[in-house]
């Protein structure tokens, strides 16, 4: 049986006007810590966290549509006021909407790897992406990576050693949702998981 998906304009944020930056504290309708995942997918990440730590505000950016509509679905099902979600680009949207100083945490989960060399380009974290992720983060706001693939995982290592004025390395900690044996509990690290896939996880700290 087809899931019919409801859409919850509550949830769903739609791209504001890009030559202005996003005012999260009108958008959540209270000051609270803001936790922003890159890559949101179905919104397992999400759903768990927010339900987990519900004094905090918690922004999922996705660009596949059909993962979109599902996580806004979900989310929307269980009735929680502190997540929103948004389909746009995320380098786009880091760059243009998100303002200073104002992120407590970045979550980026499986990123897409793009393994053909020609298409290393159009990764995620580069020293362009990485410059807006600082940028946005407070003085000690973190920045949590997970992949698992073996050579992203050494150009992200190396992306973030350049930024080593700003950025300090920090213990990768579980969050409380992640089931035994998880790093973070997404859909993805549970598919990889049974293909038996090493996880290469690395958190950094805005200094």
């Amino acid at each position: 049986m087809t899931r019919i998906l409801k859409d919850y304009p509550g949830i769903s944020l739609k791209p504001e006007n890009p030559d202005e930056k996003i005012d999260f504290v009108r958008i959540f309708g209270r000051p609270a810590p803001l936790h922003i995942e890159i890559g949101a997918g179905k919104g397992t990440f999400l759903l768990s966290q927010a339900k987990a730590r519900p004094g905090d505000n918690f922004l999922g950016i996705e660009w596949a549509r059909r993962y979109y509509r599902y996580a806004v679905d979900r989310i929307g099902r269980w009735g929680l006021t502190n997540v929103r979600i948004i389909r746009t680009d995320a380098a786009a949207f880091l760059a243009d909407s998100v303002p200073d100083d104002c992120v407590d945490c970045f979550h980026i989960y499986f990123p897409d790897p793009w393994p053909k060399k020609r298409h290393n380009k159009r990764r995620l974290i580069c020293q362009a992406n990485v410059e807006h992720l600082i940028r946005c983060l407070r003085p000690a706001g973190q920045l949590r990576i997970a992949t698992d693939h073996a050579d992203y995982f050494e150009q992200i290592r190396k992306v973030l050693a350049a930024r080593d004025n700003e950025l300090k390395e920090i213990d990768f900690l579980r969050p409380a949702s992640a089931e035994t044996g998880e790093c973070v509990g997404t859909n993805f690290e549970r598919k990889y998981a049974k293909d038996q896939r090493p996880i290469y996880t690395i958190a950094v700290r805005k200094t």
